[in-house]
């Protein structure tokens, strides 16, 4: 049988249809954004804030819906297998690549993050905090480490769980410094922070939007920041590679993702209505009171940068053995 151009080019028009009605009326039914940890942290503030404003532009609800456990693995699961239809989305941070990464190592990777998962808008940058409990005497890393070894006991340090970023920063903390600590794993970063502000756990971490209240009050000690540079709401905060520790060196972020094979159309206007969100006075006022700075990326840029901090993540994994367990 014998096809002309022009069938072939009806034929895929029809094809087609189906996916550019969709994309057209997107969306007809509300969306839900699984936040992979409990409320209260970081990646589920944020996500109330996008949540709302883009309940009011896109004409339908969009709603946040909290999976915690298995340091962000189990919600990120949940959206690895909804349907490619843009009304499931995830909002993740740096603790994606490494949680992966650990499970990876340990013969058991939940998803793939390139396979799995399109990334859609880089929501906001959010510096890392390195903390402890006010009890302990040191004001900065380096201080924190010689206390730790002239201690009798190893000290306790909090994590969002098994192969999450806390627990690699303890972990390559402890391999650089040559020193010892043991790790208390939590399902999110708000029950870590009660802990750690309890005086149960000594050592954790967490972005800085949830944190820099309890810093300023006393209630917590910021001992450095992962970023390249000191958080303009901390500047008394020193870095990382300030106190000689540049492998803890990882930026902070908070981002969308949807499932893989979403078609364009409606990826397309997810990230638009995510940086138009992003570019919104009010949301950007939000963001610089709790330390984050609103991005709004397009998703080409956002896929790269997972992608090449996934990689030296892979490298720390690998180095210090991190297992999700």
């Amino acid at each position: 049988m014998k096809f002309s151009r022009r069938n072939l080019l009806i034929a895929g028009a029809v094809l087609a249809a189906p996916t550019m009605l969709r994309a057209q009326d997107f969306p007809t039914r509300p969306i839900r954004i699984i936040v992979p940890f409990p409320a209260g942290g970081t990646t589920d503030l944020l996500a109330r804030l996008f949540a709302q404003r883009m309940t009011e532009t896109m004409g339908q609800s969009v709603v946040v819906e909290n999976r915690g456990g298995g340091g962000g693995s189990i919600g990120a699961d949940v959206v690895a297998k909804a349907a490619p239809d843009g009304y499931t989305l995830l909002m993740h941070n740096i603790t994606f690549p490494t949680t992966t990464a650990a499970m990876t190592l340990a013969g058991r990777p939940p998803h793939d993050i390139e396979r799995d998962f399109a990334p859609l808008s880089l929501g906001a940058n959010v510096p890392l905090v390195i903390l402890a409990n006010p009890a302990v005497p040191a004001t900065d890393l380096k201080g924190f480490v010689a206390w730790a070894k002239a201690q009798g006991s190893p000290p306790f340090y909090g994590s969002t769980g098994p192969g999450s970023f806390m627990n690699m920063v303890g972990e390559v903390l402890k391999r650089d410094a040559g020193m010892a600590m043991e790790h208390v794993p939590f399902r999110g970063a708000a029950p870590m922070i009660q802990e750690l502000i309890a005086g149960r756990v000594q050592f954790g971490g967490d972005q800085i939007s949830t944190c820099f209240g309890h810093v300023r009050a006393g209630a917590l000690k910021g001992l450095a920041t992962t970023a390249s540079k000191r958080a303009k709401i901390l500047p008394d905060v020193p870095t990382v590679r300030e106190q000689g520790f540049a492998s803890l060196e990882l930026e902070g972020w908070n981002g969308f993702f949807a499932p893989a094979r979403t078609p364009a159309p409606i990826m397309a206007r997810l990230q638009r209505e995510i940086a138009a969100a992003a570019a919104q006075p009010e949301f950007i006022k939000r963001c610089d009171e709790v330390g984050a700075e609103a991005v709004g990326s397009d998703s080409e840029s956002f896929g790269a940068m997972v992608r090449a901090q996934a990689a030296k993540i892979r490298d720390l994994v690998a180095s210090v053995q991190l297992k999700p367990e």
